[in-house]
């Protein structure tokens, strides 16, 4: 009976210790690694989108607003001038 029951401890124990490690170390992991690759592919897309619209925007604003100002002004500054 001892042995019987000596066994069956082992057994419950074995097998209840390495269902509970590897579902929770399997969850735990996926869910990590999930959450943190998502997360961080979010994350540097997003910034990386933002950053390279919010630039390319801002140059081509910028030069398009400077250079058509500056040639306006210039322009008429120069017909004013002249005339």
């Amino acid at each position: 009976m001892g042995r019987l029951m000596g066994g069956w401890m082992d057994g419950w124990m074995d097998g209840w210790m390495d269902g509970w490690m590897d579902g929770w170390m399997d969850g735990w992991m996926d869910g990590w690694m999930d959450g943190w690759m998502d997360g961080w592919k979010d994350g540097w897309m997003d910034g990386w989108m933002d950053g390279w619209m919010d630039g390319w925007m801002e140059r081509w604003m910028d030069g398009w607003m400077d250079g058509w100002m500056d040639g306006w002004m210039d322009g008429w500054m120069d017909g004013w001038m002249d005339g």
